[in-house]
């Protein structure tokens, strides 16, 4: 008996035992999950942060992950450590495998409001988090059932008791619900597109509505009461309510899923059983009331609930209901505008400029004139519109609303059918005026200021032009005789400048920044004559202006020898666009009073007299900004109607350096600056279509430049010696204009005179050139597109005569230049090779690591020269060959550090001595792969980033050698970018290849090239691809 009982007592106490030991082990555990948590979070070590973050993946990846984090919440000392168990917690339940039961999320979800009602005063980022878990588990259950129960969809319900409590309660409830809705609104990449749609009607149809009626009712609740919005908790209150309010408003009501950055032209998709709501004067005063009484930190939330409100669908209401509505919606606008000391605030401010343009895109001039309070509310838009214009450095990307406001309402003026007076004859030249006093005061400040010169954002430039356009054609003779006052006023003052000895450059660049303004909206309000039915005497006004315009091109042409302005010569050419649009064409009549302006002052009778001018511009752009792309590229715009004018004749009879700079060798600064020669070539070859026919004297007339470019090409290949870089340039800029030739000859007697002219007497020297510098991609990728232009069946331009040869003899010389190029080059094209090489190292690396060391060192060869390849799916097939080579030499470099790991086979330790042997193989591809991404047109990025991660950890010190050799190499004030973008890179990447760490280093590389390509740009330095492959 006492031994019986000695050992229930033994067991007793060893059981005992155990217990404490687990209990000990456990929260030794959770002391240590802190440690690592603070380390995350707090600490400035790199190395120190990404251990911790690799420790806390694997406890997010261990199956005892919930019950730790429960235990976290619950005995957790620090903020850190329930953000941990809040994020692996909303990990665990939006997995798609191995998803948890329907009872352990019921019990997540109720253990969270419970955590959450019994701690409101938990940290914010931790509360967020909760309820972000809530959230996301309320969505992807919103349709399990429970007993015939949606057990997720009482949301209303499971926020009341939140609601009922202290203020702080009530901050966590409407944050719940806010949260919600904005997690039920967006789409989620790991869920079908189709769920989240059927959830997402699903709560619009059954909770949404019940939603932002409660919210309306709280912010009533909260505006009858004294609120102390100094006092913090309160001040939060509100916001949340009115972020809830805003996000209902918001909400994809019909699954459109519209871009937000566009969002400016939609119309809200109200249902049909919201309309009580908007019928109630209430709802819409509410928030207006607001805005008056509550902090301006806080206004901007309530303008933009008003923006949505405003832009609610018309069906939503009859005309009658639609009247009041507009009336309510007016008289709100016009009390703000009444009290405007809140829009100094620049939020509150962009907010009311959208509010404003709502006005107008979603109700016509015929209804807002029949609004009562509506001449004074134009009055006091106007007036605020030319406030906010004259003010140009404050808040200036609001004003494409203002002006999107200006430019619906004068585009309405020829339909509005109503009998109330619109009124806009008297204030849409007021708008129009300040615009353009605006912009041109704003030059000296900006020169003077060195301030950032809205100019240079030709995008922005453009689109406020077309806005303005239509508004300065409404009521066009003020429009005109402004532009004509300020105009002389500038060109006066800029020629008295030229003609002065001791002129300083400052008054002189001021001048020109107002001309190119003047000159940017004299082209936008002559392209806005096709809005509005235009008179005779509008057409006179426009010929006033073009006059003028034209003068000033002829007193800057003439200085261009000295000095020149790109942004004024930019200007002049998009008003050559604009006039080309409205004037030129079978479409306008000869009589035009345009013209008898032009020919009364400039001796223009006509349009093929303007023409010339036209390309007289051209020819002196080419000749003098031939180093300047953006002219030259907008220059080179094709342009109908030349080819019977002596300027266009020049250019056919003389293209060649003398002439055109842009042609020449000896002054390029590099290769690729020769693009814009197919560019110019094209444009001439098509001229020199329109008139061919079957001339051949005029076809070998027009060659004769490049004949003689050939046969210098030819000189220097006879003999021993000769200047290489001038015979590549000479070579590079003769086939860019070739191939420019050729794509413009589409018609077969055109190509075949070209066919003719160059085979056989030319194809040689490029067979040679080829031949000579194969491993030279700057000069076999121009030759070689030359070939695939002349391949090409453009227009069925190939289909010979059946007796013709001439269909073989061009397949025997491409296939002669292919032939050359693939015999010559080192790399290796033949995709069936590289296919091969796949295989076998993803299936079969024991096989290649026994191989004898010469072939391997010949199999990595072949794979770094594959990286290069132009053709893409050997490129691809190499990235992949070497990932896997890669990892194999990772893995067994990792398993014969570890302290008990098993012996080696021979194999691979014969590989292992083979690489340690050439290192230097391993580092050259990591250097070729870095630099394709960073300075290559690399089409397959992400089959380079997997090989890449893996060439760096094997290379850690040559990587950081490599990435201090690409940052010094840039310029002084950019080198702490690009070590930025290198930090970035690597940021959270742990030390291994496993798939979770490769997927992030992928999405980090995708930012860095982005960032370092931003950083590079408008930098000479540090480039050494050459971007003639693309």
């Amino acid at each position: 008996m006492c031994v019986c009982v000695c050992v229930c007592v033994c067991f007793c106490l060893f059981v005992f035992l155990l217990t404490l030991n687990s209990c000990v082990s456990l929260f030794q555990s959770l002391a240590q999950l802190e440690i690592l948590c603070k380390q995350l979070y707090e600490t400035t070590d790199t190395t120190t942060r990404l251990q911790a973050e690799k420790a806390l993946v694997e406890f997010t990846n261990s199956p005892d992950c919930l019950s730790k984090c429960q235990l976290l919440l619950e005995s957790g000392s620090s903020s850190y450590s329930q953000l941990l168990a809040a994020t692996c917690l909303s990990k665990l339940v939006s997995r798609t495998s191995n998803p948890l039961p329907l009872e352990q999320r019921i019990d997540i979800r109720n253990y969270v409001l419970n955590y959450l009602a019994t701690r409101p005063k938990l940290a914010a980022f931790v509360t967020q988090a909760l309820i972000q878990l809530y959230a996301r588990i309320t969505k992807l259950g919103w349709f399990d059932c429970q007993k015939e129960d949606y057990v997720f969809r009482n949301v209303i319900v499971d926020v009341t008791r939140f609601l009922q409590d202290s203020v702080e309660h009530c901050i966590i409830g409407v944050t719940i619900l806010s949260q919600l809705t904005n997690e039920i609104n967006q789409a989620d990449s790991t869920h079908p597109l189709t769920k989240h749609r059927k959830i997402a009607s699903s709560f619009r149809d059954s909770s949404l509505f019940d939603i932002f009626t409660l919210s309306c009712n709280l912010l009533k609740q909260a505006s009858g009461k004294n609120l102390n919005l100094n006092d913090e908790s309160q001040h939060g209150l509100l916001m949340q309510l009115l972020k809830l309010a805003h996000n209902c408003l918001n909400f994809d009501f019909i699954g459109t899923s519209t871009d937000e950055s566009s969002d400016d032209l939609c119309t809200v998709q109200i249902p049909t059983s919201w309309r009580s709501a908007f019928l109630d004067s209430s709802t819409l005063q509410l928030f207006f009331d607001l805005y008056h009484s509550i902090p301006p930190s806080l206004s901007p939330l309530v303008l933009s609930c008003l923006v949505q409100i405003a832009s609610v669908r018309r069906s939503l209401f009859n005309n009658a209901e639609r009247a009041k509505f507009l009336s309510l919606l007016v008289d709100g606008v016009k009390r703000i505008l009444e009290n405007p000391q809140s829009l100094s605030d620049p939020n509150n401010y962009h907010e009311f400029c959208r509010l404003l343009a709502r006005l107008k895109s979603n109700y016509q001039l015929g209804e807002l004139v029949k609004v009562e309070n509506y001449p004074e509310v134009i009055r006091l838009i106007a007036n605020f519109t030319v406030t906010s214009l004259q003010h140009w450095e404050f808040a200036p990307n609001s004003v494409h609303y203002l002006l999107s406001l200006w430019q619906r309402l004068a585009a309405s003026v020829p339909y509005v059918k109503a009998t109330e007076p619109h009124m806009l004859e008297t204030y849409t030249p007021e708008v129009t005026k300040a615009y353009i006093t605006s912009r041109l005061e704003s030059v000296h400040i900006i020169l003077r200021d060195g301030l950032e010169d809205p100019l240079d954002d030709t995008g922005l430039v453009q689109q406020q032009l077309d806005q303005l356009s239509t508004i300065g054609r409404c009521e066009y003779e003020k429009t005109c005789a402004l532009l004509v006052q300020l105009f002389d006023q500038s060109a006066q003052s800029y020629q008295e400048l030229l003609q002065s000895t001791n002129s300083s450059t400052m008054d002189i660049a001021v001048q020109e920044g107002r001309l190119t303004w003047l000159v940017y909206i004299i082209g936008a309000v002559i392209g806005g004559r096709v809005s509005f039915a235009s008179t005779d005497e509008q057409d006179a006004m426009d010929g006033e202006l073009v006059c003028r315009v034209l003068q000033l091109m002829n007193l800057t042409d003439s200085r261009l020898a000295q000095a020149g302005n790109e942004k004024l010569e930019l200007a002049m050419l998009s008003f050559f666009e604009q006039f080309r649009k409205i004037y030129i064409g079978d479409q306008v009549q000869k009589s035009s009073k345009l013209y008898r302006r032009l020919s009364e002052v400039l001796g223009l009778n006509d349009e093929t007299m303007v023409l010339s001018v036209f390309i007289g511009k051209i020819i002196t752009n080419l000749k003098y900004w031939g180093q300047c792309e953006p002219i030259t590229s907008k220059t080179l715009h094709s342009v109908r109607k030349l080819v019977k004018l002596s300027a266009v004749q020049f250019m056919l009879n003389n293209h060649t350096s003398e002439h055109f700079s842009f042609l020449g060798v000896n002054n390029q600064a590099n290769l690729s600056d020769m693009r814009c020669r197919t560019t110019f070539y094209t444009a001439l070859g098509r001229l020199l279509m329109v008139d061919l026919g079957e001339d051949e004297d005029q076809f070998e007339q027009f060659m004769l430049p490049l004949t003689a470019a050939f046969e210098a090409i030819a000189q220097m290949f006879s003999t021993n010696t000769f200047n290489e870089q001038e015979a590549k340039r000479t070579l590079v800029g003769l086939v860019r204009d070739l191939r420019g030739i050729a794509f413009a000859f589409n018609a077969k007697t055109s190509f075949m005179m070209l066919f003719d002219w160059i085979y056989p007497s030319y194809m040689p020297i490029l067979q040679r050139a080829i031949e000579l510098w194969y491993h030279v991609p700057a000069c076999t990728t121009p030759v070689l597109k030359l070939m695939a232009e002349l391949v090409h069946n453009r227009s069925q331009r190939l289909q010979f005569d059946v007796s013709s040869p001439n269909g073989i003899l061009l397949f025997r010389e491409t296939s002669k230049m292919i032939t050359t190029y693939g015999t010559n080059s080192t790399i290796i094209t033949h995709q069936s090779y590289y296919s091969l090489l796949e295989v076998l190292t993803q299936d079969h690396m024991n096989f290649i690591a026994s191989l004898e060391p010469h072939v391997v060192m010949y199999i990595l060869s072949s794979i770094s020269e594959g990286l290069t390849a132009l053709d893409t799916m050997v490129c691809t097939g190499c990235c992949s060959s070497l990932d896997h080579i890669v990892t194999y030499l990772f893995k067994q470099l990792s398993r014969s550090t570890k302290k008990r790991a098993a012996p080696m086979a021979q194999e691979s330790d014969r590989f292992l001595h083979i690489m340690q042997q050439h290192p230097e193989m391993i580092q050259q591809m990591l250097s070729t792969v870095l630099n394709i991404i960073i300075f290559e047109d690399c089409r397959n990025q992400w089959s380079m980033s997997r090989p890449l991660l893996g060439l760096i950890l094997l290379n850690e010190k040559y990587f950081a050698d490599l990435r201090n050799s690409i940052v010094n190499s840039q310029p002084p004030e950019k080198q702490q970018a690009m070590h930025l973008c290198f930090e970035n890179l690597m940021e959270g990447i742990e030390r291994n290849l496993l798939t979770k760490n490769r997927d992030r280093f992928t999405q980090n590389l995708s930012v860095f090239r982005r960032e370092v390509n931003d950083s590079m740009k408008n930098s000479t330095y540090g480039v050494n691809s050459n971007d003639m492959m693309s």
